[in-house]
């Protein structure tokens, strides 16, 4: 039996592409559909894992806090999960960024760790989204007795 000589052999490179037959099938999901995950699904799952980390008082800056305390207050409002929390979703991947108010004599390192991980856990677990970044921007230190009267006014 002749062996075949190397000019008669075309080995494929990786950035070639190939022709005939292709040896990857589809997964049940692509058989089946395509699932797109909308950004506020992501802030809110993100909102959530973060507020469950001990340490954490607030999600979201001043003015957004401020905002969303007027908007809890209007009848038939309620507080949004995703405050605080921006995400960029793409097909596979989600970056997400985090303004969080946290609580005093806690080490901010170790809370944006926890947060860190918790989001990321949460997040894949429950997207399949894999989460390349979670920026924590530390906006304010919740000091204790510091809480505002809501009922308190200054002026009757």
């Amino acid at each position: 039996m002749a062996e075949p000589n190397s000019s008669t052999l075309h080995k494929a490179r990786p950035d070639e592409p190939r022709t005939g037959m292709s040896t990857t099938l589809p997964t049940a999901s692509e058989l089946h559909g395509k699932t797109t995950i909308a950004d506020g699904v992501v802030e809110k799952i993100a909102g959530i894992a973060a507020r469950e980390v001990p340490g954490i008082h607030a999600l979201g800056g001043g003015f957004t806090r401020t905002i969303g305390a007027m908007r809890d207050r209007v009848p038939g409002g309620r507080a949004t999960a995703g405050r605080g929390v921006k995400v960029e979703v793409g097909e596979k991947q989600t970056a997400i960024d985090l303004q969080v108010v946290v609580e005093y004599g806690i080490s901010i390192t170790d809370i944006a760790a926890d947060v860190r991980d918790n989001v990321i856990g949460a997040v894949e677990r429950m997207t399949g989204l894999e989460v390349v970044e979670v920026n924590i921007a530390v906006n304010d230190v919740h000091l204790p007795g510091d809480e505002q009267d809501t009922d308190e006014r200054r002026v009757e």
